[in-house]
């Protein structure tokens, strides 16, 4: 998929998994509402990911962007999250342009794997280990959030701390389905190196999408 990026889309038509209005519950924007824009297609396989359904982009059918764009325009919210999936596979110019003109704000989750498309307030950069960032991902993430399944987790974490900018957030993530076994690991080293904070997946503790 990495040779088959957006090339040649015009990005007026997107490869939607779902759409709906619910809170952030995760890193820098927890608890505030947004509306989220799920699209399909991923190939960096994270053993962990709780979104394998929207893997497989053949499985969601293309829909207008414009179609995507009344919905949220629709739903009265201020503010939308891209995520995926991997967003970046796709040609995000088009969605974030009359975004922008209707002063709603953008704001992205990627790994980074692919170059940036779109206009964004917030880029969250969340690296994976079987398909590394982008060079320019580093350069423009506001929030750098590593999810942590195993001790070994922190020295990848750190290697990007190092390549982000001094702006950058920096926020560890426990994997959902470790969370027991990792929590106490997560906590003492933020107390050994205060300059990272912890992401909790608020969200799932909500029961909301």
């Amino acid at each position: 998929m990495k040779n088959e990026i957006n090339s040649g889309s015009d990005g007026k038509m997107l490869p939607l998994v779902e759409e709906f209005f619910s809170l952030q519950g995760e890193g820098y924007h927890t608890g505030k509402a947004a509306y989220f824009v799920r699209l399909g297609g991923c190939d960096v396989g994270c053993s962990w990911c709780d979104s394998r359904f929207s893997w497989n982009a053949a499985l969601h059918p293309l829909k207008q962007t414009d179609e995507i764009i009344r919905n949220i325009i629709a739903s009265g919210t201020d503010s939308v999250v891209v995520t995926g999936g991997e967003p970046l596979i796709w040609n995000l110019d088009y969605l974030c342009e009359v975004l922008k003109e209707k002063n709603i704000a953008t704001y992205l989750e990627t790994s980074g794997a692919y170059p940036l498309s779109g206009m964004w307030d917030w880029i969250c950069l969340s690296p994976k280990i079987n398909m590394p960032p982008v060079d320019e991902l580093c350069k423009v993430a506001d929030e750098l959030k590593v999810i942590i399944q195993v001790p070994d987790d922190f020295e990848w974490a750190e290697k990007y701390s190092s390549m982000v900018t001094d702006k950058c957030i920096l926020f560890l993530q426990p994997e959902w389905s470790r969370f027991e076994t990792i929590i106490p690991e997560i906590v003492g080293y933020i107390k050994r190196n205060p300059g990272w904070r912890i992401s909790l997946q608020s969200h799932k503790y909500m029961h909301i999408p």
